[in-house]
């Protein structure tokens, strides 16, 4: 296997879709500007109009609908805001609610006051607290303005599925507003906003083979809309200012044409998460497989070894050939233990490294990280024994 590199690291950022390059490339050959009435900028206006049906079709949206952003952070930050309108009406957003467990882009709270956010606890496998959810939102006081709920479809670090049709029904019951991150759920597990689930979508085009630097917010109507964050021109309705990024959009386009498809090949990449979990437990059977007891995206596995430090053995699979994280590739660089394993109860320090794998990984790969995953165990057991 020498000179063979596996990239085990989907969930930081999937490999470029040759769609998506191919989509990208075309649309550098337009110099228009989206916005420009003539017919090469009514050229580029089809190019965007295209992606955003694209888009749209991948959950159940309608494409009006959809808002082209620089990506999920942004969308993140334009929604979680005290600030809305209904129609013509202001809608006020008192306090935000989100799961301990979420992404920094949701925890940090976005345009709200610190103290006006609250942190909804999670279990020990990851799932948001219910009882605790519909607690703090009966105890919402609706006189200072509506609750406004964030929270995560598929943990980006376990990849646990959270129960969104149970949280849309308490969020719906208290008369507030749910915003789901669906960046890693997107393309792996089916998604529809006809479904009762969720007011506002957040996407993400490189987390499904798009490239970097472009998302979406998708939402069931355009007339409850946040106030923008981006304030300019009156691209994308006014929402978010701003010329069109051509060939990103673009890209996203086809990634999203391709995900719609690649729903059909999920099990497949269950059957090889199922595969490396197997030699992972065959390897090291006190190894710890966290939310392995919920209901998780199929290409997800975070795990943690007793005795083997996680940022230690990033460094070791790097070294072998293989790239993976410990953690969020959003936390890389910090020092310190994932808040995601710390909302599960877990303290031990040593952390968890992250496999995430997508339809085009190769058995090869999976057969390199095992080889490499038994040389690290063997070295450490040489160490502890010396």
């Amino acid at each position: 296997m020498a000179g063979l590199r596996a990239y085990l690291d989907h969930n930081a950022s999937a490999p470029l879709l040759d769609a998506a390059r191919q989509a990208m490339v075309a649309a550098l050959d337009v110099a228009a500007n989206p916005s420009s009435v003539h017919a090469e900028g009514r050229a580029a206006r089809r190019i965007v109009e295209d992606a955003r049906r694209d888009v749209a079709a991948l959950v159940g949206a309608k494409p009006e609908h959809v808002i082209f952003t620089s990506g999920a952070t942004e969308a993140a930050a334009t929604l979680l805001t005290p600030d809305w309108r209904m129609g013509r009406s202001v809608l006020r957003m008192s306090r935000l609610y989100v799961s301990s467990a979420d992404h920094p882009c949701i925890l940090g709270g976005g345009r709200f006051a610190a103290d006006r956010v609250a942190h909804i606890g999670v279990d020990a496998q990851g799932v948001a607290d219910l009882g605790a959810l519909a607690q703090a939102l009966s105890a919402h006081d609706m006189a200072g303005g509506v609750p406004l709920v964030a929270v995560h479809a598929a943990n980006n670090e376990t990849g646990v599925i959270q129960p969104l049709a149970a949280i849309a029904a308490l969020v719906k019951a208290a008369g507030g507003v749910l915003v789901v991150d669906a960046v890693q759920a997107v393309g792996r597990i089916p998604l529809d906003m006809s479904g009762a689930y969720g007011d506002f979508l957040i996407l993400s085009s490189h987390k499904i083979g798009g490239p970097k630097g472009v998302g979406a917010i998708v939402g069931n109507s355009d007339v409850m809309m946040p106030a923008p964050l981006i304030s300019g021109g009156g691209q994308e309705k006014g929402h978010r200012a701003g010329t069109e990024n051509l060939p990103g959009i673009a890209g996203f386009g086809a990634a999203a044409r391709k995900a719609l498809t690649a729903l059909s090949e999920i099990e497949i990449v269950r059957g090889l998460r199922d595969r490396f979990e197997q030699s992972i437990r065959t390897l090291a059977p006190d190894a710890e497989i966290h939310g392995a007891n919920a209901d998780r995206i199929a290409n997800t596995s975070f795990f943690s070894v007793p005795g083997l430090k996680a940022e230690t053995a990033q460094i070791a699979f790097d070294l072998a050939g293989i790239a993976l994280s410990a953690g969020s590739a959003c936390s890389s660089g910090k020092v310190g233990p994932s808040h995601v394993l710390q909302a599960m109860g877990h303290v031990d320090g040593l952390g968890a490294l992250r496999v995430s794998i997508g339809p085009q990984t190769a058995d090869a790969e999976l057969d390199l990280f095992s080889d490499a995953l038994a040389k690290l165990l063997a070295r450490s057991r040489v160490t502890k024994a010396a």
